[in-house]
């Protein structure tokens, strides 16, 4: 991948989001389980430290259904069994990634972590127009907020060792093409380097 953009990136602008690494997504044997996914948890904690240090602000985002299940929309017409419903283990953000007191969590209904959620309102109000993100599905979630940060004319970088995918094929076709027309895409490593 490449990292064309991240000479203009500036530490203070950024905040980092950790998308949906929540039971139903990560646990073995979960309704969406993505491969790698519990694999990538360590070097989400290291990105999530190294945030911390540098005071950049962090983001969680927590998929969640009404058991009714009347806000999944069109997303259980296609092969997506049913996932993160209120009141189910499922639905519960990872021990090892518990956020903190002063972490923002951000409720989301769909796969973008901007559609009517607060997202865009806590960047502003921050000051912020970079978005690191993390988390999982690279192919779903990520890849729909990682384009939605970019339609909102900020930068978004998504780090390669800190997402997984559906499939790996899908992972990492989703990588390429966010690395050719929506952001940056790096390893954690090379964004500690080069920020």
């Amino acid at each position: 991948m490449s990292i064309n953009n991240l000479w203009k990136i500036k530490k203070e602008n950024c905040a980092l989001i950790i998308v949906d690494m929540q039971h139903d997504f990560i646990s073995e044997g979960a309704p969406i389980e993505c491969p790698g996914g519990r694999e990538i948890i360590p070097n989400i904690r290291r990105i999530k430290e190294w945030a911390k240090n540098n005071n950049i602000p962090v983001f969680y985002t927590k998929e969640s259904h009404r058991t009714q299940k009347v806000d999944f929309g069109l997303e259980l017409e296609r092969s997506e069994p049913e996932h993160c419903l209120e009141g189910t283990p499922g639905i519960e953000i990872l021990d090892e990634l518990e956020p903190d007191d002063d972490d923002y969590v951000i409720i989301k209904r769909r796969y973008s972590g901007f559609y009517l959620t607060d997202l865009e309102i806590l960047m502003k109000g921050l000051k912020k127009n970079c978005l690191i993100i993390t988390g999982a599905a690279t192919n779903v979630c990520v890849y729909a907020t990682a384009l939605d940060t970019q339609q909102r004319d900020m930068n978004a970088i998504v780090l390669s060792d800190c997402v997984a995918g559906t499939s790996v094929e899908l992972h990492e076709a989703f990588l390429k093409n966010i690395d050719y027309v929506i952001g940056d895409v790096v390893t954690s490593q090379e964004l500690i380097d080069t920020l």
